[in-house]
Parts: C-alpha cells; structure tokens; sequence
C-alpha cells in the first residue's frame, strides 16, 4: 500500500482539506444522527453489525464482510474511485461506536483501496469544536468501482486451529470477557483461545474517543505482541469489530506487516465443532 493520507486524520486537517477533488467523507452514523447535522460533503451511509450495507449475517455468524460484488456497489454509490482520499466519520460515544468507522475503513482496504483514514475524535469533536455542520444531505457522483479484494487480510477456523502454537493470537475483548469471568451474548461460554494475549481495543482510546499517541500505542502492542514487524500475528474478538481496530493499528499506524483477522471470532470458535478454549488465565 503507498498512501498519500495519514491513517487518522485530525478535525483540524479534514476542515482544510474539505474543497480537495479527491475528498470522500463516508459518514457511518445512524440516518437519523446524519439528518440532525453532519459534516458538509459527507455520505451517509449508516454501519449495523445485524444488516447494513458494510455487514451481513451468514451462517448466523454477525458482522460478515457483505460480497465483493455488493461491497464495490457500495463504494460506487458513494463516488469512490482509486484515486479518492476517504475518511470516514462516526459518533465516539462508546469503544463500540468507535470501532464502526474503523471496521468499514478495514473493509474499504480490503476492497483494493489504498487512502483511508478515521476521523480522530469523529462527529462529536468535530459538533464539540464549532466546525461548520449542515442538515443539507449529499448526493454523490456515483462511480462503476472494480476493485481488487485482499482475501490475504482473513483467515478462517481451520487456519487458525492449525496455526495454534505456531503464531501470535491477540484477543481484543474485554480482559473479564477475555478471562472469563463475563460473556458475551454471541459468546456464551467463559474463555478465549488457547495461547492467546489479551489487548483490549478499548484502551486505544481516550475517554473521548481520541486514538492515543501513537508513542503510546507502540509500546502498548509491542508490549503484548512483540516488536517484531514481520511475525504472524491473528486479531480475532467476539464477533469482528475490536479485530478489525486490531489490525487497523496494527498494519496502518504501527507497521507490523503481516497480521490477518480471524473473522469469525469467538462466536464461530463455539460453533460445531468447537475449539480449544482456555479461561481464568492469562496468556
């Protein structure tokens, strides 16, 4: 990948570069938070881990990456071409929210884009620091977008089971979720996959919403993965979402270069027949 936007881009950048041609701001909120203001220039097209146009269900697994063929229509429908620099906008209300805009960033670049950025802060910064918000929506240019998927960036249940002991599995969840001692509703049984560290994605963030320095990201991760670069390493969560933040930071911001997301997580982990699992201990 050779980018010519930063991976987070700041509210003070995304309103000097508003005018720029190249410029698409996908805005993930709900159509009722767009509707109510939004940044001028912005496409809604609203994140749903159940059904939206970035997810589906399949195999009753949540928050599946929708077909390449409906993925590129999206991404047509908003005027994204090769050349566009796109940011894309959510609310920061909780690690949840924050994670939508990350997630559709990831599955942005795994449709052959190069240019994706997250908003830092997203809408609630920008509302917070008086920036020019409208109520007025935008319509687009549509494109025919064919891109080039990076199936490499995924890797399946098989592959994780024959890679345990072999490589570096990062579980993004909540340390009580992760040790056991809650559960997640798509995750009903205590634990996590064997030999996996626990690196929560909450944690990435301030309690604003802001991604911490970046000083402080590196030492983080390098502290729970390692240093080195080019070792394998699998981010998986419970269902896709804190994965893909995972991955996002990791291969974007940190430079590790070769990190895949088991996307399934933990919910297809218990599913016929299930893995290995580990609880009440930290890896």
């Amino acid at each position: 990948m050779a980018r010519r936007i930063q991976p987070i881009v700041s509210t003070e950048w995304l309103e000097q570069n508003l005018d720029s041609p190249d410029l698409v701001i996908i805005d993930v909120r709900s159509k009722n938070d767009y509707n109510a203001g939004h940044i001028p220039k912005s496409v809604n097209i609203p994140f749903d881990p159940f059904k939206s146009a970035w997810s589906i269900v399949r195999d009753d697994l949540l928050l599946e990456i929708p077909p390449p063929e409906e993925l590129f229509k999206t991404i047509g429908s908003a005027g994204i071409t090769k050349d566009s620099l796109i940011v894309v906008v959510t609310k920061v209300d909780t690690p949840f929210s924050r994670a939508d805009a990350v997630r559709v960033a990831v599955e942005l670049i795994y449709a052959g884009l190069d240019n994706v950025a997250i908003l830092d802060g997203g809408f609630n910064k920008w509302a917070k620091e008086g920036r020019k918000v409208t109520t007025e929506p935008f319509e687009p240019k549509p494109t025919q977008y064919a891109g080039t998927t990076r199936d490499y960036m995924f890797v399946s249940k098989q592959y994780v089971l024959e890679r345990l002991g072999k490589v570096t599995l990062v579980d993004g969840r909540d340390p009580d979720v992760y040790f056991g001692l809650t559960t997640e509703p798509w995750g009903p049984i205590p634990g996590h996959i064997p030999t996996a560290k626990n690196l929560p994605v909450p944690w990435i963030w301030t309690p604003e919403g802001v991604f911490r320095p970046v000083d402080t990201l590196k030492r983080m991760f390098e502290g729970v993965v390692g240093p080195e670069k080019d070792k394998e390493i699998i981010a998986y969560c419970g269902v896709g979402g804190y994965a893909a933040v995972l991955w996002y930071v990791m291969t974007q911001i940190l430079g590790y270069t070769n990190v895949k997301i088991y996307d399934g997580g933990y919910q297809e982990w218990l599913k016929p027949p299930q893995g290995p699992i580990a609880a009440f201990k930290w890896e």
